[in-house]
């Protein structure tokens, strides 16, 4: 657990090693906690081929920030389809599952996939998530003869135990798809690809939960996506879909794709990028029954914005991307220190 006087985060840098090879994201953890996972290649499913997960947890593990791999769905009312499709099967790498409503998903998907290794689980409370914030997710497709966007978002907290350990935990996902109609001789034909993502929990020991909603939030607010490998990684999905490339054999074939990718970003997917960053701050917001738990100081060494955890008298900063932050008025960090730490300022 941290100091109850000061705390101290630092800028975790992740590169996609195995696929794109540059820096896919960027997160702010508390410094003596660990980092786990990463971005996931999936090879034969063309729509999604890369997936987050990872893990973000104290160094007693017992409270802990996690993100769970999106999930990839295909439906259609196309019975000679379903005969050689049936459910449970995957179609273009997506599983065949007609699509379902979010708190039915965290009950027939989320919990059961992954969180099927601890005990005496029970289901605290769900609650779907705001309107504004559906809206914010379907807004931007445009609409095209054949063609509508659904979506929907919910949150439920559980508690369970863990290694002997009673736990809590808040887990949020959105459920979003686009349905596809065209006329055939044996009549209208839809298709529905779907998707159950955003998935991400906080997680304490019990009865305390709430108490780490800075931290908590701090880490998620802080999750920035590179936009050069949020632009490549879209190139590579529109390379394989309109190939037709039903799933890449080897990671040297996905390179030599990669290699034929630009670095020019275009407006299309620069707003794509835009709208995914607010769609995760949304989500973080209703995180907790507590006023939302963050700060926006200035990073003048960085020349950007960062959120930090409210309600401390002073923060700091170095070139590391490290920040201190302290209730204590004579605290100092450059004191003892061969780093040079600069203060930083509240915005208003």
């Amino acid at each position: 657990m941290q100091d109850i006087t000061s705390i101290r985060f630092k800028t975790l840098s992740y590169i996609d090693r195995e696929g794109i090879g540059i820096e896919a994201f960027k997160i702010l953890i508390p410094s003596d906690w660990q980092f786990e996972g990463g971005i996931k290649w999936i090879l034969n499913n063309p729509g999604m081929p890369a997936v987050a997960s990872f893990r973000v947890y104290s160094p007693e593990g017992r409270e802990e920030f996690e993100v769970l791999p999106n999930q990839a769905f295909f439906w259609t009312n196309n019975q000679m389809l379903l005969s050689v499709f049936p459910i449970g099967s995957y179609y273009f790498g997506s599983e065949v599952r007609p699509p379902t409503k979010p708190i039915e998903a965290f009950k027939e998907i989320v919990i059961p996939r992954f969180r099927n290794n601890v005990f005496d689980l029970r289901i605290v409370d769900s609650q779907s998530l705001p309107q504004e914030l559906i809206e914010a997710i379907i807004t931007g497709i445009s609409e095209q003869p054949g063609i509508s966007k659904f979506a929907d978002g919910a949150k439920m907290r559980i508690s369970y135990r863990r290694n002997g350990i009673p736990m809590e935990e808040e887990i949020y996902a959105i459920v979003e798809g686009i349905t596809f109609t065209f006329p055939t001789v044996h009549g209208i034909v839809s298709n529905i690809n779907w998707w159950l993502d955003y998935i991400f929990s906080f997680k304490a020991e019990k009865g305390k939960l709430d108490t780490q909603t800075k931290i908590f939030q701090t880490i998620a607010y802080s999750f920035k996506l590179n936009p050069q490998w949020f632009n490549k990684y879209n190139q590579v999905v529109e390379y394989l879909v309109q190939r037709q490339i039903q799933q890449i054999h080897s990671i040297g074939q996905l390179s030599k794709i990669i290699s034929q990718t630009s670095n020019e970003i275009s407006d299309m997917i620069m707003q794509s990028y835009y709208q995914r960053q607010a769609i995760n701050d949304k989500i973080t917001e209703n995180f907790s029954q507590y006023i939302r738990g963050v700060d926006n100081y200035y990073n003048p060494i960085e020349q950007k914005t960062v959120e930090l955890p409210s309600g401390y008298s002073s923060a700091w900063t170095n070139s590391l991307g490290e920040y201190i932050l302290s209730d204590d008025p004579d605290f100092n960090p450059n004191i003892g220190s061969n780093i040079n730490w600069q203060k930083i300022e509240r915005k208003e």
